[in-house]
């Protein structure tokens, strides 16, 4: 494998760690977060419409296999947000208010595993797409570690759960990488339509849904939209 590729891989895992890191030290306010997770939130949707729906048509897959893994992708993360939610049903009859249950810290691994399989993806269907999908994810991966924290969850122990996550990101990368490295036009533009319908559901039943818990101040929208346009500079800039 190529150095520049397994060095751009680790960037996600370096900055999960980083975020960890951070969250062990810095407990931002709920609107201070809201507005981070509307800036992460214009980034993933960037990462999405300048590249990854781009880089699909490129691949000129048949319609019925984008369409169909595009479906597949979509009931998966509906599948693992209901395994979510009864996870967190079953916290709250515990009566467990503090820190992370391993059921749901084993549904943010698995979110996580998703995110670096779709990163090995993009680096699989050649160009740029790896490294753009690796920028944008990294802006999630550096805030995880912030939604995570709580009073069992703090200090050492986020830290070492980011850096967990972080090597998680990490080796589904280069698995995805590897098993489709050699895949045909059909294969890799079915697994871009899957990851397409987890960044979609990363966006709109993640990052904004817990941004949209607190009250949304009207700048909210801006930050967004700064997101966006941060990522798309970004990337027009690497053209020239």
């Amino acid at each position: 494998m190529d150095t520049r590729i397994l060095l751009t891989m680790a960037i996600p895992a370096l900055v999960a760690l980083g975020g960890g890191i951070l969250a062990s030290a810095w407990k931002p306010s709920h609107q201070t977060r809201s507005l981070i997770q509307h800036f992460a939130a214009g980034v993933v949707l960037a990462a999405l419409a300048v590249e990854l729906l781009p880089e699909i048509e490129r691949e000129h897959a048949p319609g019925l296999v984008l369409a169909g893994s595009f479906a597949l992708g979509s009931l998966f993360m509906f599948g693992l947000k209901l395994w979510t939610l009864r996870l967190e049903h079953q916290t709250e009859q515990s009566g467990t208010t503090s820190g992370l249950g391993m059921g749901l810290l084993l549904a943010t691994f698995i979110d996580v595993a998703v995110d670096g399989f779709i990163i090995g993806a993009g680096f699989a269907a050649g160009g740029e797409t790896g490294t753009i999908l690796a920028l944008g994810l990294s802006v999630e991966l550096l805030f995880l570690g912030l939604a995570l924290t709580s009073e069992a969850t703090a200090g050492w122990r986020i830290v070492a759960i980011s850096g967990a996550l972080g090597a998680t990101v990490l080796g589904f990368a280069l698995i995805g990488n590897l098993l489709l490295a050699e895949a045909s036009h059909a294969v890799i533009g079915g697994a871009l339509a899957f990851s397409a319908a987890a960044l979609l559901y990363l966006v709109t039943e993640e990052l904004l849904m817990e941004a949209h818990t607190v009250k949304e101040k009207p700048v909210s929208t801006l930050i967004l939209f700064g997101g966006f346009l941060a990522f798309w500079s970004i990337q027009l800039m690497g053209k020239y």
